[in-house]
């Protein structure tokens, strides 16, 4: 589990990556921390991609409705603009922004901004997503995530398509994507391949 560290230093700025397949907790977990930060009366601001609107236009909403206000942005760099005299600084979604997420949360930590950032770190067909291996590299701590496997109860670390869609960038629910070991998916995997 995270602890958070204390922000009384002028130079306290790190990035927090949380990462993991779909139905994780990922959301979740961003919002506790947003959470906590609210409680120890910091100034919080939340972004996410305006891409993501699968439950609210703006909120960062999480699978179990948990939900927390949020800013929806175009581009990485509006975040820079509206971050104003924040202490933490949210990002939701991070796989869907350009490389450029990487540059913005590195200019934020080392103004000494608390950045968390939380994403998908492999996309449905197993492979790193986006900006996300970057965004690992550069982070001062990391915590991955693991769901449940719909197929085996396992703990899952893949993001399984049910869908023939061959779009990297796909936005859906359990109707289009369910957690998997990497014994399911790659099973799953190859049954699609013999198709």
């Amino acid at each position: 589990m995270f602890v958070e560290r204390s922000m009384n230093s002028p130079s306290a700025g790190w990035i927090e990556v949380i990462c993991g397949c779909m139905f994780s907790g990922k959301t979740e977990e961003l919002i506790r921390r947003i959470n906590r930060a609210v409680i120890a009366k910091q100034k919080v601001e939340i972004f996410k991609p305006v891409i993501d609107q699968r439950y609210h236009k703006s909120n960062v909403v999480s699978h179990n409705e948990r939900e927390v206000r949020s800013t929806a942005v175009d581009f990485a760099n509006d975040i820079l603009l509206l971050a104003g005299s924040c202490d933490v600084i949210g990002i939701d979604e991070a796989q869907f922004f350009d490389d450029s997420i990487v540059d913005v949360c590195n200019k934020l930590a080392n103004n000494g901004k608390r950045v968390i950032v939380a994403g998908l770190d492999m996309d449905f067909a197993g492979k790193p997503f986006g900006p996300m291996p970057n965004l690992l590299a550069v982070a001062e701590f990391v915590t991955k995530l693991h769901a449940i496997c719909a197929q085996t109860g396992e703990l899952a670390s893949y993001s399984y398509r049910l869908t023939d869609d061959p779009e990297q960038v796909r936005l859906g629910e359990k109707d289009a994507y369910e957690a998997r070991s990497r014994a399911a998916f790659n099973k799953g995997t190859r049954k699609s391949d013999e198709k």
